[in-house]
């Protein structure tokens, strides 16, 4: 089985569980999946320590400017995302990512960031139950999926709904990539309680 890389963006303002969620779910398949299928970074936006909602704070392991090419990144959201939708150096990062990786996945309103970086254009995509009109208003073009936890957007781009379903759509990329027992057993650690 293949060794996966999976970069998270962490930015000011973001949603706690939308950046921990998925950092623990890959986490814990890489500790207890056969062959350590995935190993987790950060990824900041400016330099030095970020701060998310309620005072959460991540020192990110690389800058934009200095972070490896991983296999698999992930973009959360949260109030801070809507600033990352005007700051050309991210969606620039966002868009090389996106033609360099095997998957690209948001979270939240980190499906804001993906459409103002184009990449869901013409494409279905889902956000944060509060946000669909912000997502249409900024890729005009994609169909915005209402009701649905996670949606696969194109070949490569994963999209999912509001905070705790960063946790559903990380498992289900588990799953894809490293097997349903690995899933299950990252499932079991964590008591996650969802019923797909």
């Amino acid at each position: 089985m293949s060794h996966r890389t999976v970069a998270i963006l962490a930015f000011d303002d973001m949603e706690v569980l939308d950046f921990a969620g998925p950092y623990e779910v890959f986490n814990v398949a890489g500790e207890l999946g056969e062959g350590n299928p995935f190993s987790v970074f950060s990824v900041g936006v400016g330099d030095g320590p970020v701060t998310g909602r309620g005072g959460f704070t991540v020192l990110p392991t690389y800058s934009l400017s200095d972070a490896p090419i991983p296999d698999l990144v992930v973009v959360p959201g949260g109030a801070g995302s809507r600033a990352l939708t005007k700051d050309d150096e991210v969606l620039a990062w966002v868009r090389d990512r996106a033609a360099e990786v095997e998957l690209l996945m948001s979270v939240c309103t980190g499906a804001l960031v993906l459409g103002a970086a184009g990449l869901l254009a013409r494409r279905s995509a889902t956000t944060h139950h509060d946000a669909y009109d912000e997502l249409a208003a900024i890729s005009p073009s994609t169909k915005v999926i209402r009701g649905q936890r996670f949606v696969r957007s194109s070949d490569n781009i994963l999209t999912s709904g509001g905070v705790s379903a960063g946790v559903d759509l990380a498992l289900h990329v588990v799953q894809l990539l490293a097997g349903q027992e690995t899933r299950d057993r990252t499932v079991a650690e964590m008591e996650w309680m969802w019923q797909s």
